[in-house]
């Protein structure tokens, strides 16, 4: 179900873009289904998350360019204003934190209750994170550059989707390997 409130918003543009082909009016719906989506998770949990919150914040600032100007220009920018954001944020993780996670990555700090992998590895799990959001965000300036604003916008739902499914699969494979033998190589032979 919660993956199914974290979409709805991109589904919605998504289906009123393709059934009017008008970016500016699938903007202004996601405006409001992005504020509806953010209101729904408050009321069920009594909490935002942060990415939430600062994805309300762009639609609402380049979605309401967008509708105000009547140019879709700015709400082509929100996913790599997103995917820039995450990755500074996940680059400077280790340098905030109070108690237990203080120095700690934010990959760690999401997943070290379910996985115990050594700070190395962490480390590396956390840069490629960084690494993949800023090359969405400029895979997202290519797209809609040089491609048709309709291409612009599956990308935006299954392109995106897609690449993040397949780096969350990587990852697993990598933590995987490292959360087995719980050091930074794997056996070898003759070598517990």
């Amino acid at each position: 179900m919660k993956m199914l409130v974290d979409f709805l918003p991109i589904l919605v543009f998504f289906v009123v873009y393709h059934l009017t082909k008008d970016l500016v009016l699938a903007t202004a719906v996601l405006i409001p289904a992005t504020l509806l989506q953010v209101l729904y998770t408050w009321w069920r949990h009594r909490k935002v998350e942060k990415m939430h919150l600062v994805t309300l914040a762009l639609v609402v600032v380049l979605g309401g360019a967008t509708v105000m100007l009547q140019a879709g220009e700015f709400i082509k920018w929100k996913p790599t204003v997103v995917n820039w954001l995450f990755a500074v944020a996940f680059l400077l993780s280790p340098l905030w934190g109070r108690g237990n996670g203080a120095g700690k990555t934010l990959v760690q700090r999401m997943m070290e209750k379910s996985v115990s992998l050594p700070a190395q590895v962490w480390s590396r799990l956390n840069l490629a994170w960084v690494g993949f959001f800023v090359a969405l965000g400029a895979l997202n300036v290519f797209v809609f550059t040089y491609y048709s604003e309709e291409t612009w916008v599956n990308f935006k739902l299954f392109g995106m989707l897609g690449l993040t499914f397949l780096f969350v699969i990587g990852q697993g494979l990598y933590m995987a390997r490292h959360a087995a033998h719980g050091d930074d190589h794997p056996p070898t032979k003759g070598n517990p």
